[in-house]
């Protein structure tokens, strides 16, 4: 079992990378929009709609994911010259306070909501904010986006080792009986080492570390929540595409309320004129 999912990490990673750093902005947002309507998919099987309303579904993801793809405003040099930047706020706005404002109340409650239009309306938009951020980002730059997402990995694996070392007291039992205080204080204080070194080398102001643990409160989130989404559907993995790793959402759960965060952020650094640089 460790080896497949050591196989499957090496063989995901390259064929990331390569895609990321070669692949033109076209190719890299239909890339990245087909594994989105696989992780719509798996959503749609979480939320129990039937084979006819998942294919509904992916169907409407595809269309509006090629609208934005290739609506005049993707044809500019840059995301901040988009002309439709009023939509893009909006899809950004909403998922951004979804995560902030209500996720943090349906964590604490455990509610399950079994009106899958207004779950699967959910998904579409919180999946389709992820994609609209891995591209609006890649095309910012791809060393920008990588950033971002190593911040999410680096503290998935610090939160790992420092919950497996030192582990007690659990974070949410009820959800995701692994995780544990202990892990998140080992994440902001890998992110932390992580943020020092960039404001070190890259001359950036130290408030880059507040960002960056806002996002690991945000991944954590993400990864919560898909795990509240799998014990309410009884499953242990978002399906078994990925050997080893379980399904895509189980791979981009901490990206998912993370990306569109980054995203909005830079947005509204761009509007009041603001930067990082120190």
């Amino acid at each position: 079992m460790l080896k497949t999912r050591i196989i499957t990490a090496i063989v995901l990673i390259i064929g990331f990378l390569t895609l990321l750093f070669l692949a033109t902005p076209m190719i890299w947002a239909l890339t990245t929009l087909t594994v989105t309507l696989i992780a719509v998919w798996e959503w749609s099987n979480l939320i129990m709609l039937n084979r006819s309303q998942m294919l509904l579904n992916m169907l409407l993801g595809f269309c509006i994911g090629l609208t934005f793809i290739f609506s005049a405003s993707m044809q500019l040099t840059s995301v901040y010259d988009v002309v439709m930047i009023e939509l893009l706020f909006g899809l950004l706005g909403m998922a951004v306070l979804f995560w902030l404002f209500f996720a943090p109340i349906w964590l604490i409650t455990r509610r399950q909501i079994n009106n899958k239009l207004m779950m699967a309306a959910l998904g579409l938009l919180l999946l389709l904010a992820n994609w609209v951020a891995l591209v609006s980002l890649h095309r910012i730059s791809p060393w920008l986006l990588l950033g971002v997402l190593a911040t999410v990995w680096l503290a998935d694996s610090a939160a790992y080792f420092a919950g497996k070392r030192f582990g007690r007291n659990k974070l949410a039992p009820e959800i995701s009986p692994g995780k544990t205080w202990e892990g998140v204080a080992g994440a902001f204080v890998g992110v932390m080492i992580y943020g020092v070194l960039l404001c070190y080398y890259l001359h950036l102001s130290s408030w880059l570390i507040v960002g960056l643990w806002l996002i690991v409160v945000l991944s954590i989130m993400g990864d919560l929540f898909e795990s509240l989404l799998k014990r309410q559907a009884g499953v242990k993995d978002s399906s078994q595409l990925l050997p080893g790793h379980g399904g895509i959402l189980d791979r981009i759960d901490g990206l998912i309320p993370s990306l569109p965060l980054a995203l909005f952020f830079l947005l509204i650094l761009k509007y009041f004129h603001l930067s990082f640089i120190a």
